[in-house]
């Protein structure tokens, strides 16, 4: 990501966020300035590369704010900062996404033993217990999930609790929902 500034570089006229073809000063550069042009060489003509600052939030849980400019003192550079808007995403809604999610993904898994379920009912042929015991395991770890999910006081309760099931061994099944 790159910013065009004026003559001054003292005001940003552009964020340019793909590279493209250029007008400065009545001269076309093609947008082979981007990747061909050193700094130095961008910087002349007033293209400056832009950094970003502040929090990078995961947009699964939480809205940012839009972005804020600001040309650097050296002037060689642009600082693009990043905020939180003051409102998250309603816990109600992450809950019903997050608890949808965890169905589903039961739902995929346990799926495979369908036609074992099948032969059982029409043909009165065992199930193997494995089966049993890894189709009971999904069933509680569902549950399991669900209660947790349902116990979350606010968002960022919510978060803690996804990020310690990448890491809980107790619940096998469900790594990350959102």
């Amino acid at each position: 990501m790159w910013a065009k500034l004026n003559s001054a570089r003292d005001t940003i006229e552009e964020v340019i966020v793909n590279k493209q073809t250029m007008v400065i000063d009545n001269i076309t550069h093609p947008k082979a300035l981007f990747t061909l042009w050193t700094d130095a060489e961008r910087l002349a003509v007033g293209i400056v590369p832009v950094t970003t600052t502040g929090t990078h939030l995961d947009t699964a849980y939480y809205i940012e704010a839009d972005p804020t400019y600001a040309i650097a003192g050296n002037k060689a550079s642009v600082i693009r900062t990043i905020g939180v808007k003051s409102a998250d995403k309603t816990l109600s809604d992450l809950k019903t996404i997050a608890k949808n999610n965890a169905t589903n993904e039961a739902n995929r898994l346990l799926r495979g033993f369908g036609w074992l379920i099948q032969r059982k009912v029409t043909a009165e042929t065992a199930i193997p217990s494995a089966v049993i015991t890894f189709m009971a395991a999904i069933r509680t770890d569902h549950g399991t999930v669900s209660d947790a999910i349902d116990g979350a006081a606010n968002v960022n309760a919510l978060v803690a609790l996804t990020e310690s099931w990448t890491s809980d061994t107790n619940v096998r099944v469900y790594r990350r929902y959102l």
